[in-house]
């Protein structure tokens, strides 16, 4: 299977195919890893879900990603029925089978549970939570290192928390995949996303950033994103020494940047060099670029 290049394209590893999925504390094979028409993930999008990194043996961040999955279960008001011990044990059961050690990308995800039948009222699920964790060899492509990504301005705008709070990592995506839509056809890589106010926002899967002189600009994050890839990104430049402004700014400023990037748990940094069929800088990955991600790298492997 060929993926285009795309800020969540991977390179395609043959041994996924006989990974073992973690579905309600059952190790079974990928083809046979199914959940119920009747649950409440698939009748309505009605859970929650985290990516999960492996490198050299480590989860990247797990506590930070955990404290995200319980905070937004609470928020919704779904009980996970699992101890935070329980799943991280899932998880490491689910890496274990696996023998995987290094350059996995791990899915997380948790349903409201089995419904007695498909309609939106919570009061008709049946039992607990359903768990179900995906553990594959991940490489980022390297040529959208290499290249740099190209974003298109999608119409769709990101949602404030009164319409559906981005900062919830939910497993209703249409919105960002409709955005997502218009910039595969624009013939770009990602989707680039403003907030209600015009404000630029998140791309349609990772956080934004652009680089003026060498300091970083970011978007607030009232319109997007809870990124903890983000988040690492900005606390390890600001120990290195370096600025970054969490502030409101327009698409024009975005097109006139020295350089940009995009932040995700899979890709980590990845260059941006054209918006809207503009260049970006020199058109190429930038040098600031590279040692915001070398900085970042050593900062979550330290």
């Amino acid at each position: 299977m060929t993926h285009n290049n795309s800020a969540q394209g991977y390179v395609a590893d043959p041994r996924n195919e006989n990974v073992l999925v973690y579905v309600d504390g059952n190790l079974v094979p990928r083809s046979k890893a199914t959940v119920s028409i009747f649950d409440s993930g698939f009748v309505l999008g009605d859970g929650i879900w985290e990516g999960l990194r492996l490198i050299d043996g480590r989860i990247v961040q797990l506590e930070a990603h955990l404290d995200r999955l319980y905070e937004g279960a609470t928020s919704i008001a779904l009980d996970i029925g699992r101890s935070r011990d329980k799943l991280k044990a899932a998880i490491h059961a689910t890496l274990d089978a696996n023998g995987m050690k290094d350059g996995a990308h791990i899915r997380l995800m948790v349903s409201r549970g089995l419904k007695s039948t498909p309609n939106q009222d919570p009061r008709f699920v049946i039992g607990k939570a359903t768990l179900v964790i995906v553990a594959e060899y991940k490489a980022p492509k390297p040529e959208a290192k290499a290249k740099g990504l190209a974003l298109f301005t999608s119409t769709f705008r990101t949602s404030s928390p009164d319409v559906f709070d981005l900062r919830l990592n939910s497993h209703s995506r249409l919105n960002l995949i409709q955005a997502l839509i218009q910039a595969i056809n624009a013939g770009a890589d990602e989707a680039l996303m403003l907030d209600p106010r015009g404000f630029v926002a998140s791309c349609n899967s990772t956080n934004f950033f652009v680089i003026r002189g060498r300091e970083l600009w970011t978007s607030t994050g009232s319109f997007s994103f809870k990124g903890l890839t983000q988040r690492a990104v900005i606390d390890s430049w600001r120990a290195n020494g370096g600025a970054v402004f969490e502030k409101d700014f327009t698409l024009a400023e975005a097109y006139s940047a020295d350089e940009a990037f995009v932040t995700g748990t899979l890709g980590g940094v990845t260059p941006v060099v054209r918006i809207d069929g503009r260049m970006i800088g020199a058109g190429k990955p930038g040098p600031v670029t590279a040692e915001v991600s070398d900085v970042y790298r050593e900062w979550i492997l330290h």
